[in-house]
């Protein structure tokens, strides 16, 4: 049986979607990142967009940290995003770890006020090889510190630790009592989807 001819003209996938314009969270001053295609509004939410934090505020020394940023909301063509983690490249911590030292690795997770779980890793640095009771010593510091400063603000204060270095100066005030360490860097962090986010980031992927 032959097929029915179609009426009217075919539009073809592409040409019925629209470009919409990617913009940075207010924190890092809503910069302009990129183009993003999709039929309607409800696509774009929830896609997580990829780039290096020396990219966005304009300073190669900052080339190093990879930041993942995803849709939060859409207004006309403007899509704007939120934080939701970073991580320090290979290649630079590669070039910190030096021989007869030590890399002391803290995976620490955490609720925001919000409600959001977040994993942070945070890496010390160390002058000469430490002794297992010193990195533990170090260990439990930076746990407390960050348990301490982290939970008690939403996702923009880490992302504000990540730029500003102001809690790794801290970690490294407080670590240098205990053993001398030449580096300490947040060196990666995750914020998990929940709620209203990780509905729309679902319905998304479905379509």
């Amino acid at each position: 049986m032959a097929k029915k001819k179609q009426i009217g003209r075919r539009v073809e996938g592409w040409k019925a979607k629209s470009w919409y314009k990617v913009y940075a969270p207010d924190m890092l001053g809503k910069t302009y990142l990129g183009d993003t295609i999709a039929a309607s509004p409800d696509q774009v939410v929830g896609r997580v967009m990829g780039t290096t934090l020396g990219e966005v505020v304009n300073d190669y020394g900052k080339q190093h940290v990879k930041i993942r940023l995803r849709i939060s909301n859409v207004a006309g063509d403007a899509a704007y995003t939120e934080f939701v983690g970073h991580e320090i490249s290979r290649d630079y911590l590669r070039s910190m770890v030096k021989r007869r030292t030590s890399r002391i690795d803290c995976h620490i997770p955490y609720v925001t006020r919000d409600g959001r779980r977040v994993m942070v890793t945070v890496t010390v640095f160390t002058l000469s090889r430490a002794e297992e009771s010193q990195e533990h010593a170090i260990r439990k510091m930076v746990t407390e510190s960050i348990l301490t400063q982290l939970p008690a603000g939403d996702v923009n204060v880490l992302l504000n630790g990540v730029l500003s270095g102001e809690i790794t100066k801290e970690l490294f005030k407080q670590a240098k009592m205990i053993y001398p360490v030449r580096r300490i860097e947040i060196t990666k962090s995750k914020v998990e989807v929940t709620g209203p986010a990780l509905a729309a980031a679902a319905a998304a992927a479905a379509a």
